[in-house]
Formats: structure tokens, sequence, C-alpha cells
């Protein structure tokens, strides 16, 4: 079969415009053109994308995907079993990370000096501390999370009213970005990530790109960190996680 370039973007997640952007890059060019000129992609195409999708996942930059992919002597079988170990060791990573974080989130609560009517006001359901709790399990320590109980500490109302005003206007122009088909491994996504960074650590604690690429598979693997960023856009937290993986690789 062929499909247009809009019908595959609906069966794969992606935007018309990271398609477009495949494509000139050489990444992922479509198998045929219509009478008209316009992309028809077939069904190894598909089976392409697909693969592309997988490696994303796991933070493979577009450089080296496309070498795995075009390396002659691997197939298709071997590029699966390959991204099945490695999505096997993740998963059993974030799961051992996801338990820890609970049992903490559980454990102790944020010291915001709030009432509980004004702490609604400002977060809803969404509690920021959350964050930095992910990050003193996962990297240990407690640096993390004792710098983020240090500054809250001192917030009040007005504050977290400041905090919030900035993370909305945040999420207007990443949601925007998104929407008009900007590419999440682009120069203009890629920026809002490195923003995200800098907004946690003006506010909670000093964030890493290692810590911030953890953050990022922390919010496709947590429910309710998945909950909070696609009750803002739908398709943001898979957009945001790739925006986030593409900026530490090319600040590296």
């Amino acid at each position: 079969m062929a499909y247009t370039v809009g019908q595959v973007a609906k069966l794969a997640g992606v935007t018309v415009r990271t398609l477009h952007h495949y494509d000139e890059i050489g990444l992922l060019s479509p198998g045929g053109r219509s009478s008209t000129g316009y992309r028809r992609y077939d069904d190894a195409d598909l089976e392409r994308l697909q693969l592309i999708r997988y490696y994303r996942e796991l933070g493979f930059p577009l450089d080296q995907i496309a070498g795995l992919l075009d390396d002659p002597t691997a197939d298709p079988a071997a590029h699966l079993r390959r991204q099945h170990e490695l999505l096997s060791v993740r998963i059993k990573r974030l799961q051992e990370m996801v338990t820890a974080i609970e049992f903490a989130l559980e454990a102790r609560k944020v010291n915001i000096r709030l009432t509980p009517e004004e702490r609604f006001e400002v977060f809803g359901d969404f509690d920021p501390e959350a964050h930095a709790e992910e990050a003193e399990q996962r990297w240990g320590g407690g640096a993390a999370y004792a710098e983020s109980n240090r500054r809250v500490s001192r917030y009040g109302k007005d504050d977290w009213l400041r905090f919030k005003r900035e993370n909305e206007e945040w999420a207007r122009r990443i949601v925007a970005a998104m929407s008009s088909g900007t590419p999440a491994d682009g120069a203009e996504a890629m920026e809002l990530a490195e923003e995200h960074r800098q907004i946690i650590g003006r506010w909670f604690y000093e964030c890493s790109y290692e810590i911030h690429t953890g953050l990022a598979d922390l919010y496709l693997a947590d429910e309710r960190f998945t909950a909070h960023y696609e009750k803002i856009a739908p398709g943001l937290t898979a957009y945001l996680s790739e925006a986030i993986h593409a900026n530490a690789v090319s600040r590296a």
C-alpha cells in the first residue's frame, strides 16, 4: 500500500514536519511520489520509521540511527533484538526508580508555606517537589532534595504564583512549537528543553543534563508525570522527552 505523509504521521504519532525533516536529511525518504509530486510511503518505509522511533525512544541521535539502519551487515531482526535488550534494561531500571519514588512520595510531604487552599490554587494536582524526590532517589546523596527543600522553605504564595506564571508561559510556547510541526530535535524545541532545565535549576535544584534526561524518561514511565503533561496538551510528554534528550546530546 501507499500512504500519504499525513497518514504516516498519524499512524506513527509524529508530525508531518518531522517526516519532512527525515526526508531532507536522508534518514527516511519515501519510496515513491504521486503523479503530482506528493510523497508516498510504502510498507518498507513504515518498517524503517518504526525502527527510527524505537531508537529515538532510546535516546540515539539521528545521525547515529542513520548509521545503524544503513549498516549493510545488519538485518531487521538484529535491530529488533538490540532494541529489545536496551529497552529491557531501561524498563528494569525505571521500575526500580518508580518504586523508590512512590515510597518517598508517600513517606514525606513538601515543606511549602501555603495553606491547603492556597496550595490547590497555585498547583492544583501538580506536586513540584516530585522532581526533587526523583532526583534524590535516582542520583543519590540527597543533595538535590536538600537543596530543593532549602529553597522552597522560603517561598510564599507570591513566589509560587510567579513560578506558575513562568511555567505556564514556557508551556504555552512549547505547545505552540509542537502544534506547528517543529521537530522535537530541532533548534527551537531543544532551546525550549534547555529553558525547562533552567527553570528547574532556578526554582528547585541544580539540574544537570544527566538529571534532566532522567526526568525525561520518568515523564514517560510514571503516569502521574505523563498525566500532568498530557493535560497541558496531548502528545506533549513524548515531545518534551525527545527534545530533552536531543538537547542533552547537542550540548554534550
